[in-house]
């Protein structure tokens, strides 16, 4: 479950601009402006984000709580919590798909949290922004620096959902952390079920609220 937490370190990765690279525009893919109006999104949220941190008045509650309302609107966490349990989705009951639906954005939420206030210190150099695949997704690229250790890349995939730009994935330093947390559920599921996977995540929740 660690790689999940490791996510949070990437809403930090777009505190600038990125360089907006135009694409051959089709039916589906995104278009120039797309990109450009993915760039926005992230380069709002992030300024918002080290508007908290840099904010010495708010509390580390009052931090989180905040935090968690911004990772409700910016992330496509259905979309994402779908991806992560594609491989069981038609073995599950509904009930159980809806005791998951209800878990994972706490959980997920949770994580990000936890690691926020670690990387007030980032410095963020962009990159690039390109359209990628059929389905209008945009790739987001910033390099993050921090005092004391190695610096790493991230990509943001940023969608439209409902109308909106929402994020559905990142990858850091070449690793597809989607990917990675699926994994890390499938391998969790396969030693001890669907069912403990839920509990897992509702015991964390419930630990994070104390």
């Amino acid at each position: 479950m660690r790689s999940i937490t490791r996510l949070a370190a990437l809403l930090l990765a777009a505190t600038a601009l990125p360089l907006v690279t135009a694409a051959p525009a089709s039916a589906q893919a995104a278009t120039p402006a797309d990109a450009a109006a993915a760039t926005k999104f992230v380069e709002d949220l992030s300024n918002r984000v080290f508007g908290l941190l840099k904010d010495k008045s708010v509390s580390q509650n009052a931090l989180r709580g905040k935090f968690r309302g911004m990772m409700r609107e910016a992330f496509a966490l259905d979309e994402i919590g779908n991806k992560l349990i594609r491989r069981y989705r038609s073995q599950i009951t509904p009930a159980q798909y809806g005791a998951y639906q209800t878990a994972l954005p706490e959980f997920a939420i949770n994580a990000y949290s936890d690691r926020l206030s670690d990387y007030g210190d980032a410095d963020v150099q962009p990159v690039r922004t390109l359209p990628r695949g059929t389905k209008g997704d945009v790739d987001v690229y910033s390099r993050i620096v921090r005092p004391g250790s190695q610096p790493f890349d991230a990509v943001w995939t940023v969608r439209r959902v409902g109308g909106n730009f929402k994020i559905v994935n990142l990858t850091v330093a070449g690793i597809n952390l989607s990917l990675t947390q699926e994994a890390d559920f499938s391998a969790y599921i396969a030693k001890n079920g669907f069912d403990a996977l839920v509990a897992f995540m509702k015991s964390a929740n419930a630990k994070a609220a104390t």
